[in-house]
């Protein structure tokens, strides 16, 4: 087991020591829940008979609490609290209007869940990465000023009636596409994460970045809005005999540009243009992006203004000499585009703090990007005991699915995984496993267990275990 900390801002440090969605606590102390109901419900979750057994328990408590022996869980539920006896200043004043807030915005209370960018990551003040706060999400949709960004060469304001998408290659009739001329074609709606190449890389070198935000945070989910892939190409005739592949090239300064394999990805891409029920942000793509769902975050290229049909691939740049594995052999292994089946604990999650001894409803998300996830097991002691966790609907294909398993803290130190499995049979292998295979020089595609040790004062931290 090994554990290493990298530099962080003083900003990300106060991220920490405050970090947004505090694992919530039911409180359950040992004088009035048996050992023997905290071990059935670790082994087997709750049922209608363990809840009974939890509010006799806890009304059990209220009547001590009634007689002087529990004063704090008397407050707990309201008696003598003045939050609950008295009228607020919000009860008794006028609030504001629309008129103050045209565009909605989070409360000022929530003002510390944003996006975090990691300066080691950047290369060139343009180019960027920005981190989505995974631990303070709840269910699978990510809102979109929350959305994980990667920008090789900066993000831009374009115009969308000057912007333009050709089609052409090996089709009969290229064109060139007003978004006009797009958003008269038919259109779909569909929910797919999209997770960056290189999202949890750093774990490949034995360094535990501290919270989630920054293991997994490359990573969203979203309802994409566009026309499908295959109507466009059908409408300008493409041979899909000969053309077994498909250039997508960005408008951005630095020439993004990548290959898509047309066999695996044809009847589900699309080129979109709205992100959860609006027009994309420019920092993700405005006026349009390609959505190529299951596959690594840069081939859904941005600002799109070319698609070419071929019979090759076209090794271009970013293909080239990024996003490639270097083996243990010396091989690359290149064209590995599929984000393979994943999942992480986000609460609690490193960088969180348990306030008490108690119950506990541990939640996290799981994706794969061959289709759906079919199973999620847990472990509280490093993968030595597994349970499996309630998948919570809808689960989708290529989209993050919400799992929630119920547990009671003694007090213990715990080391916390999650297994992910999905429809093909493929299980997320430990980083062991993945080392065993891979090597230790990758960069890219780490889908392996995360970890987070939780001490006994409470507090979650990053590990590695196997």
């Amino acid at each position: 087991m090994t554990k290493k900390q990298i530099e962080i801002s003083a900003q990300d440090i106060s991220a920490i020591e405050k970090p947004a969605n505090q694992a919530r606590l039911i409180k359950a102390p040992e004088h009035f829940i048996s050992q023997e109901l905290i071990a059935d419900i670790n082994a087997n979750g709750l049922d209608e008979n363990r809840r009974g057994f939890l509010r006799k328990g806890f009304m059990s408590a209220l009547g001590g609490a009634a007689a002087g022996l529990a004063a704090p869980l008397a407050m707990a539920v309201g008696e003598g609290d003045p939050a609950i006896l008295e009228k607020q200043e919000w009860q008794t004043t006028l609030g504001k209007n629309v008129a103050t807030m045209p565009y909605g915005v989070p409360s000022i209370y929530e003002s510390n869940l944003i996006r975090r960018e990691s300066p080691g990551l950047t290369r060139v003040s343009a180019a960027s990465v920005a981190f989505t706060p995974l631990q303070g999400l709840f269910g699978t949709i990510t809102p979109n000023g929350l959305h994980f960004e990667r920008h090789h060469q900066g993000w831009y304001n374009v115009n969308p009636e000057t912007h333009r998408l050709m089609v052409n290659g090996l089709v009969k009739n290229p064109r060139v596409f007003t978004m006009n001329d797009l958003m008269r074609l038919p259109s779909v709606s569909r929910t797919h994460f999209i997770e960056c190449g290189a999202n949890t890389g750093l774990e490949w070198g034995n360094v535990a970045v501290p919270t989630v935000q920054y293991t997994h945070g490359m990573l969203s989910c979203c309802e994409f809005t566009g026309v499908p892939l295959k109507v466009l190409l059908e409408e300008c005739g493409a041979d899909l005999k000969k053309g077994k592949f498909m250039l997508a090239e960005g408008g951005d300064g630095s020439g993004m540009t990548r290959t898509i394999n047309l066999e695996s990805c044809l009847n589900d891409t699309i080129v979109a243009w709205a992100m959860n029920g609006e027009m994309l942000r420019p920092e993700n793509g405005f006026p349009l992006r390609l959505v190529v769902p299951g596959v690594q975050g840069v081939s859904w290229v941005k600002w799109l203004r070319r698609l070419e049909v071929g019979d090759a691939r076209w090794n271009s740049k970013d293909e080239a000499i990024h996003y490639i594995d270097l083996m243990p052999n010396g091989d690359h292994r290149q064209y590995a585009s599929i984000q393979e089946c994943k999942s992480v604990i986000t609460t609690p999650s490193g960088g969180q703090q348990l306030l008490d001894k108690g119950f506990y409803n541990v939640s996290g998300m799981a994706w794969s990007g061959r289709g759906k996830i079919t199973r999620v097991d847990v472990s509280f002691d490093g993968g030595n005991n597994w349970r499996t966790a309630r998948l919570e609907t809808p689960v989708l294909t290529k989209s993050i699915t919400r799992f929630n398993i119920d547990w009671v803290w003694d007090g213990s130190p715990a080391i916390m995984q999650s297994r992910a499995m999905d429809d093909t049979g493929y299980i997320q292998p430990t980083i062991k496993t993945l080392r065993n295979v891979r090597g230790t020089r990758s960069i890219y595609h780490n889908n392996a267990i995360q970890s987070w040790k939780l001490d006994s004062n409470g507090e979650v931290s990053n590990v590695q275990v196997g």
